[in-house]
Protein backbone atom coordinates (compact mmCIF):
# COMPACT_ATOMS: atom_id res chain seq x y z
CA UNK A 1 0.00 0.00 0.00
CA UNK A 2 2.55 2.83 0.91
CA UNK A 3 4.51 1.51 -2.28
CA UNK A 4 1.73 2.04 -4.23
CA UNK A 5 1.09 5.34 -2.44
CA UNK A 6 4.99 6.63 -3.10
CA UNK A 7 4.70 5.71 -6.57
CA UNK A 8 1.69 7.50 -7.04
CA UNK A 9 2.70 11.21 -5.65
CA UNK A 10 6.19 10.85 -7.66
CA UNK A 11 4.13 10.60 -10.55
CA UNK A 12 2.06 13.23 -9.93
CA UNK A 13 5.09 15.16 -9.07
CA UNK A 14 6.75 14.49 -12.36
CA UNK A 15 3.54 15.41 -14.32
CA UNK A 16 2.89 18.49 -12.28
CA UNK A 17 6.38 19.83 -13.04
CA UNK A 18 6.33 18.97 -16.43
CA UNK A 19 2.88 20.42 -17.70
CA UNK A 20 4.49 23.83 -15.45
CA UNK A 21 7.51 23.92 -17.78
CA UNK A 22 5.58 22.95 -21.10
CA UNK A 23 3.11 25.12 -20.65
CA UNK A 24 5.78 28.12 -19.59
CA UNK A 25 4.17 28.78 -16.21
CA UNK A 26 7.09 27.38 -14.37
CA UNK A 27 8.42 29.56 -12.06
CA UNK A 28 12.35 29.98 -12.03
CA UNK A 29 12.00 27.99 -8.57
CA UNK A 30 9.83 25.42 -9.71
CA UNK A 31 12.58 25.14 -12.70
CA UNK A 32 14.97 24.43 -10.07
CA UNK A 33 12.86 21.58 -8.26
CA UNK A 34 12.40 19.98 -12.50
CA UNK A 35 16.04 20.11 -12.74
CA UNK A 36 17.01 18.52 -8.94
CA UNK A 37 13.97 15.94 -9.41
CA UNK A 38 15.31 14.62 -12.59
CA UNK A 39 18.99 14.80 -11.14
CA UNK A 40 17.76 12.79 -8.20
CA UNK A 41 16.04 10.21 -9.96
CA UNK A 42 19.52 9.49 -12.11
CA UNK A 43 17.89 11.51 -15.41
CA UNK A 44 20.77 12.90 -17.16
CA UNK A 45 20.99 14.67 -20.83
CA UNK A 46 23.45 14.70 -23.70
CA UNK A 47 23.72 17.65 -25.73
CA UNK A 48 23.71 15.71 -29.67
CA UNK A 49 24.21 18.60 -31.95
CA UNK A 50 20.67 20.81 -33.10
CA UNK A 51 19.29 20.06 -29.53
CA UNK A 52 17.70 22.05 -27.04
CA UNK A 53 20.50 21.54 -24.88
CA UNK A 54 23.16 21.66 -27.40
CA UNK A 55 21.68 25.22 -28.46
CA UNK A 56 21.87 26.36 -24.59
CA UNK A 57 25.44 25.82 -24.72
CA UNK A 58 26.17 27.39 -27.70
CA UNK A 59 24.21 30.88 -26.26
CA UNK A 60 25.98 30.77 -23.49
CA UNK A 61 29.62 33.23 -23.43
CA UNK A 62 32.83 31.51 -23.76
CA UNK A 63 35.07 32.56 -20.86
CA UNK A 64 39.02 31.88 -20.40
CA UNK A 65 40.81 31.37 -17.48
CA UNK A 66 42.61 34.55 -17.62
CA UNK A 67 39.02 36.26 -17.69
CA UNK A 68 37.86 34.21 -14.39
CA UNK A 69 40.87 34.85 -12.31
CA UNK A 70 41.43 38.35 -13.24
CA UNK A 71 41.28 40.74 -10.63
CA UNK A 72 39.47 44.16 -12.23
Amino acid sequence: MVGHLMERLHQEIAEDLLRRVQSGEATSQELSVAVKFLKDNGIEAQATKDSPLANLIDSLPDFDDDTLHSKH
